[in-house]
Parts: C-alpha cells; structure tokens; sequence
C-alpha cells in the first residue's frame, strides 16, 4: 500500500502499524510529534494505529534549539 511521509510517497506492507514504520525508519520516539491525516497522534496510541492506504503522515524530529522535519528518504520496498 501507498501512504505519503513527509511529502514523499512511500510503499508500506498492509497491516503496517505506526509504531512499526517508527521503528522501520529507525526514528528516536521521544523526540517526536507524528501527525496522521492532519491529527496529532499522542504516542500512546502509536502501537494502535494501523495505517491505510493513502494515509498523509507528517514526522517532526524535535532537535536542540528547535524543530526539524525527520529525514525520511525512501525506497519503495
């Protein structure tokens, strides 16, 4: 399935949890916001979350001295 990580399209197996595509990129959990399709997601509830078709994620990387967007650059799998 297709979703989109910061702007950019990525290829996810059906099922994929968003705590499992966190792991997947290889992201340090406590230092990030994930907003899903415009909705802040509380971290929580990341292991709940099961990601669907042309879902719109937004990762933010928080960093000393500010915010940056996480680097996701991928290939489709």
């Amino acid at each position: 399935m297709q979703v989109q990580i910061n702007g950019e399209f990525r290829e996810l197996r059906e099922g994929q949890t968003l705590n499992a595509l966190i792991v997947e990129l290889a992201l340090t959990p406590e230092r990030l916001a994930i907003e899903l399709n415009r909705q802040v997601v509380r971290r929580a509830q990341w292991t709940e979350i099961v990601l669907r078709e042309g879902d719109r994620i937004e990762i933010v990387h928080f960093v000393g001295g500010g915010i940056q967007a996480a680097a996701c650059h991928t290939a489709s799998t």
